[in-house]
């Protein structure tokens, strides 16, 4: 199975690119796509972010409340100052659709994506999050996203020439922290997305990405990081625990899954706590998921690219009433299209807009 993240990021919103294998570029099992505030040193918003996840049986639909009945977003969470929704709304002060599209998407905070290897402006780059956050006394969300053989080679390929080139982009990553409370979301697909490496190339990359949990924790002891899991319509929860074993999980805070994706929160939930339960470790390991757009569940014909029907799901936010779920949180920021609405990472209003008022 394969699942796919790609980056080309601006300080502005990051966006699903990639695709998996199978005709047309991509897996035909390949589940959703993902976007997200990205910070990067290139000049203007461009797309980034992108990713394409198998799933082995169609999730049902469910009656669409859940994201009708979701609480305002955590006050603690920060938002990132820059992004194309907030581009958008600023531009369009007359466009009707503008009050849902800000009271609904713009508002909400989204993490920040850092998706080029660029060793010598990461530390920055981070640090200015970290930092923006820390002046308003709220907790950033970061995605660390430049694992080398990115994609396995697919159309999302990036990230460091090399595990030691990654091992010192990581080192400056976490430079960045500064001592504030933090979240990482540790390499999408990371993990799940491992079938294609050889046996070798497996074991050097658990081995950096346990050695990029210790890290990060080191540098700032209130940084929060958290590993794939993948999705709940992907590997088994045991499979995906020996998998996060390897990875050394079980030493960071605990796993994300649905990054991208449209699974229920209910249908992840369920999942997480399996895998949790399967990793073993400290009892205080979590998990937490992307709420973006699964208000109404996965598409019941598996369709992944800007797909109707679709709601965005509970605001970000650390008070999820449900035990071992640290946070719902949005990781793709909803109306940043899949590349059928509109070109793959660009913002699209109207479906910003049904998304939003679905």
């Amino acid at each position: 199975m394969v699942a796919a993240a790609s980056v080309v990021a601006a300080v502005g919103t990051a966006t699903v690119l990639g695709l998996g294998d199978g005709e047309g570029g991509r897996d035909p099992r390949a589940g959703a796509q993902v976007s997200a505030t990205a910070v990067s040193t290139a000049p203007s918003p461009s797309p980034s972010v992108a990713r394409a996840t198998p799933s082995a049986t169609p999730s049902p639909t469910p009656t669409p409340t859940e994201s009708q009945a979701a609480p305002a977003a955590s006050p603690r969470l920060y938002r990132h100052p820059d992004s194309q929704v907030l581009d958008w709304v600023r531009a369009h002060p007359g466009d009707p659709r503008r009050p849902v599209i800000e009271s609904r998407i713009a508002s909400r905070p989204a993490a920040v994506w850092f998706t080029e290897y660029a060793p010598g402006t990461i530390t920055s780059r981070v640090r200015a999050v970290t930092s923006g956050a820390a002046a308003q006394d709220r907790v950033p969300v970061l995605v660390a996203y430049a694992i080398p053989d990115r994609d396995c080679g697919g159309a999302s390929e990036g990230g460091a020439p090399d595990f030691d080139a990654y091992d010192g982009w990581i080192d400056r990553f976490a430079a960045g922290l500064g001592s504030g409370e933090v979240v990482v979301v540790l390499e999408p697909d990371s993990i799940a997305q491992t079938d294609c490496l050889s046996e070798g190339g497996r074991a050097d990359r658990f081995a950096s990405l346990a050695r990029a949990g210790r890290v990060l924790k080191a540098a700032n002891p209130r940084a929060r990081v958290y590993y794939d899991a993948g999705h709940s319509a992907w590997n088994t929860p045991e499979k995906q625990a020996a998998l996060l074993r390897r990875a050394g999980a079980a030493s960071g805070d605990g796993v994300f899954s649905n990054v991208s994706n449209f699974h229920t929160t209910a249908d992840e939930v369920a999942y997480d706590r399996r895998v949790l339960d399967a990793l073993g470790g400290p009892a205080g390991l979590g998990a937490v998921i992307d709420t973006s757009r699964n208000g109404n569940g996965a598409p019941g014909d598996g369709e992944w690219c800007d797909p109707a029907g679709r709601s965005v799901g509970r605001a970000p936010t650390f008070d999820t009433g449900e035990a071992r779920i640290d946070a719902y949180l949005w990781v793709k920021l909803p109306g940043e299209s899949d590349g059928c609405r509109g070109a793959a990472g660009e913002f699209s209003p109207s479906y910003a807009y049904e998304l939003a008022s679905s």
